[in-house]
């Protein structure tokens, strides 16, 4: 019998946990769900091992990890790394959905010498990108062409037609925080040969416009560092290389207000929070004028008319509410979050939607061709959700494949090596998990 061990049942481990515990008899598994809230988890999970468990406790931790053969990382990403320095000391295989850091990075020594592996960003958006752009950009590369550029852009969205009272056709599909924080990090690309970076301040107005046959229009913002792509895509000497996340078309612009009042800060904590109102909270950034109303003062400081497409979304979110916040203490950020969970959090009449969009730019001889790629899963539930689904299925694939050994490469990686992708797509195909192709003169 061999012995999984899933570390964390938040929203993205739904169809994960679901997948192993369909397959454990066939395959003859043990999986054991360990998480702080165990009484919950057992209701979300019947049936299933459910453990209490806190990562810090470093002698149970120990215990746990040593005695499974397969390791699910599902806590939030900076915990990682103890998991990681756990699997490598004791020659335990592990996989996570979130993205490789240099610090698990340096511990690929320490999983070959104990014969283990540590497969990271094996998920969505980082995950299924890389599998089925590396299916692609192989496939060009060994029919003898020469890739120009690469484009790749994700999101996760409200399906179509879903809350159509919703002006920002949007909810949080998965953890509220990396939303109300995407994009702090450092963005970095390469366009037409140059090198490009666009600071925190004008991400959100610095998008494009991306049509997919059959689901419309959506807009992209640049996502992270793509430079880090060119050693672990082998494309050195790309012309463009970029990837970015998709909203719908006039998200971006109404996001970027929280973005340049300072809603978005995470560096400091507010005064009085226990007391504060959601207008409070927003005019807590803006000037004092007390013969103008908050939602004027907003309108003016950001050049905007009163009924606009962006205050419509502003008032329907209910930052103008005299609602308490809710919160004893926050920074700017864990406030707006919060805020923004009581009228963006999916209900039971809510479905969601995976949009994933590539772009391959490649000469085949003297003539230049695209091919563009997109694939859409829909989601079944507020609890089954796609992003559950896009998340959970590839790492639950790859679990299997390993205990197959049917996966077998000791240290650190990501999916873009063959002996991980093609398997991996190819069940995720079966499944519904379907790319659309088609190639054009460019």
């Amino acid at each position: 019998m061999r012995k999984i061990l899933v570390l964390g049942a938040g929203k993205s481990s739904t169809s994960l946990i679901q997948y192993l515990q369909d397959h454990a008899e066939k395959f003859n598994w043990q999986l054991s769900i360990c998480e702080q809230n165990a009484r919950a988890t057992r209701k979300k999970f019947p049936g299933a091992t459910v453990i209490a468990f806190d990562i810090n406790n470093s002698e149970k931790s120990k215990k746990l990890i040593r005695e499974a053969d397969l390791i699910i990382s599902m806590l939030p990403a900076f915990l990682h790394v103890k998991v990681a320095e756990m699997c490598a000391e004791y020659g335990k295989d592990l996989l996570t959905a979130s993205y490789l850091t240099d610090e698990i990075k340096n511990l690929d020594a320490r999983f070959k010498s104990n014969n283990a592996m540590c497969i990271m960003e094996m998920g969505l958006d980082p995950g299924i990108d890389h599998m089925s752009a590396m299916k692609v950009l192989d496939r060009i590369k060994n029919d003898g062409n020469r890739l120009l550029e690469f484009e790749t852009f994700t999101g996760g969205l409200l399906a179509d037609n879903n809350e159509k009272d919703n002006p920002w056709q949007y909810k949080f599909t998965w953890n509220p925080r990396n939303v109300v924080m995407a994009g702090t990090g450092n963005v970095k690309f390469i366009q037409r040969g140059r090198y490009k970076y666009i600071p925190y301040h004008k991400l959100f107005s610095r998008t494009e416009i991306i049509h997919i046959p059959g689901y419309g229009y959506f807009e992209g913002y640049a996502n992270r560092d793509s430079l880090k792509y060119l050693d672990l895509y082998n494309l050195k000497g790309i012309k463009t290389l970029y990837r970015g996340t998709l909203r719908r078309p006039g998200f971006c612009k109404a996001w970027d207000i929280f973005v340049q009042i300072g809603a978005t800060d995470d560096t400091y904590k507010m005064e009085k929070v226990d007391k504060m109102t959601h207008r409070q909270f927003i005019n807590s950034f803006l000037s004092y004028n007390p013969g103008d109303s908050i939602e004027l003062k907003l309108a003016h400081y950001m050049n905007l008319g009163m009924e606009s497409d962006e205050m419509y979304k502003l008032k329907w979110s209910g930052i103008f509410s005299e609602e308490l916040v809710g919160l004893d203490e926050g920074t700017p950020a864990q406030i707006l979050e919060h805020i923004l969970k009581k009228k963006w959090s999916m209900d039971a009449n809510d479905k969601d939607m995976i949009v994933m969009w590539h772009k391959f730019d490649y000469k085949a001889g003297d003539r230049k061709k695209q091919i563009q790629a997109h694939m859409v899963v829909t989601g079944d539930d507020e609890v089954n959700t796609a992003m559950s689904k896009s998340v959970g299925f590839p790492l639950a694939i790859a679990a299997k494949l390993i205990l197959e050994n049917k996966i077998t490469l000791p240290g650190v990686h990501i999916p873009t090596e063959k002996e991980i992708y093609e398997p991996v797509l190819n069940e995720l195909e079966s499944m519904g998990f379907e790319f659309s192709e088609r190639e054009t003169l460019s």
